[in-house]
């Protein structure tokens, strides 16, 4: 049994979508979060996933893989995720999950994502990032094209890292949300001036 069971009525000459495609993304994601895939092999199955053009090509690149992507129990989605700083400072760093959708949001607080070293589910990822008399700053993966589409009311918002940057076949991330009386930072800057580093 693979991610692809529902896919798999006999019929794995089907035509697989791009959603087929990240689904099988987002369990290879998985797999390298939690060890079972080293890099090398968590990028030649991805490369291979996307490059895929039926459900049998897909089904050998998750079966020696378990999906928990429909548990509620495993605090991972493929979707949807959100990140808070309520009063608080929030940092998150190093290797963990993003979702395709992931919301970050500070409200009288500090919230701090460093995605270089993140498992992305897909080649787009959308990121809310809402920001009410908080600071939200964001580092995307130097690979990474970044389309703005979000908006700023009485705060500072500065987003770097246009989509006519970045590698092609990079992850595509686009920003939505909105920023009241807060800061909102998003770079992908080589020379990154940690804010924590300070305190």
């Amino acid at each position: 049994m693979s991610s692809l069971t529902p896919f798999e009525s006999g019929d794995t000459a089907q035509r697989a979508s791009d959603a087929d495609r990240d689904r099988v993304a987002a369990v290879l994601g998985e797999g390298l979060a939690t060890g079972r895939l080293t890099s090398v092999e968590h990028a030649d199955r991805l490369e291979a996933a996307y490059t895929a053009v039926t459900v049998g090509d897909l089904v050998p690149l998750t079966r020696d893989l378990p999906s928990t992507l429909g548990s509620s129990s495993s605090g991972f989605s493929a979707e949807q995720q959100e990140v808070a700083a309520v009063f608080s400072k929030v940092i998150r760093s190093g290797r963990w999950v993003a979702g395709r959708h992931t919301t970050l949001r500070s409200t009288f607080g500090a919230l701090i994502i460093d995605l270089t070293d993140a498992v992305l589910p897909g080649r787009e990822v959308t990121l809310e990032l809402n920001s009410f008399c908080g600071k939200l700053i964001v580092r995307v993966p130097a690979n990474a094209r970044v389309i703005d589409e979000g908006s700023a009311v009485f705060s500072k918002r500065h987003v770097s890292g246009g989509a006519q940057g970045g590698d092609p076949d990079g992850p595509l991330i686009r920003v939505t949300g909105r920023a009241m009386f807060g800061k909102v930072v998003v770079s992908r800057e080589a020379q990154w001036h940690w804010p924590w580093r300070d305190s």
